[in-house]
């Protein structure tokens, strides 16, 4: 007799047991939102700490009102970009870095424009004045006069401008030895100035080429005897001492 084939039955496979694992995912959700809940609701997600460096003509209290960012504020709704672009349109800033560490410190490094000379108000105050010609108070009364001294300037000159930015990109050196710079146009050359060093010189230049011309200024002024210095579209440089040697000869033809 032949055996009969009986199919093998499988095992049934239990069913997936769904129903669990959406419950532990809404459980996992539910905690997550609650965490999140108390913590923008503590006082880890608030600024607690704002410190500034570099800002020496505007005080903690000016930059934070101009920034628009105080204690309390939310941590993580800050923006970087906006209180760097609000403190960039003070006119004495360069630039602005803000750094966010956690939890809550808020730190505001301040680049100032660098003093490029000083002049002197009508009521014997000292203004400064930075590298884009603005102009800022000198409270400090033991002031270091240790650049140029600005004479004769009227506040609306358009030159004024130009001149501090061109003073901001020559030699440090040869800033400091100059003692005042004053306004002297002429028809040919409207941004003409005379400069006077503390070394002796007498320098004749304009605004226009005073960048260019800075490194020669610099090399006649350590290899020569103080003189008229002219920088010009033509250089010229003549001692004092043959000067007055030319004026007593040309009294001395008068008198004759």
């Amino acid at each position: 007799m032949h055996k009969a084939n009986v199919p093998v039955l499988k095992n049934p496979i239990p069913p997936k047991k769904k129903g669990g694992r959406k419950v532990a995912v809404i459980l996992f959700v539910l905690v997550l939102v609650l965490l999140c809940v108390l913590f923008f609701r503590s006082s880890l997600s608030k600024i607690s700490e704002i410190t500034f460096e570099g800002n020496m003509y505007h005080s903690n209290e000016e930059l934070l009102e101009i920034a628009g960012v105080q204690m309390g504020d939310p941590y993580f709704g800050t923006s970087n970009g906006k209180i760097e672009g609000r403190l960039a349109e003070v006119p004495s800033i360069e630039a602005v870095t803000v750094d966010k560490s956690f939890p809550g410190k808020l730190h505001i490094l301040v680049k100032e424009h660098p003093v490029v000379a000083y002049e002197f108000t009508d009521a014997g105050e000292v203004n400064g004045l930075l590298a884009n010609g603005t102009k800022v108070p000198q409270t400090n009364g033991s002031t270091l006069m240790d650049k140029p001294i600005l004479t004769g300037w009227d506040d609306k000159d358009p030159y004024l401008p130009k001149l501090c930015m061109k003073l901001a990109n020559i030699p440090d050196a040869l800033l400091l030895d100059i003692s005042e710079i004053i306004p002297s146009p002429t028809v040919s050359y409207p941004d003409r100035i005379k400069m006077y060093t503390r070394s002796g010189f007498e320098v004749i230049s304009s605004i226009s080429v005073l960048q260019d011309k800075a490194e020669y200024m610099g090399m006649i002024m350590d290899s020569q005897d103080p003189g008229l210095l002219t920088l010009l579209e033509a250089d010229t440089y003549v001692p004092f001492d043959a000067m007055e040697v030319e004026n007593g000869d040309e009294n001395d033809t008068t008198h004759d």
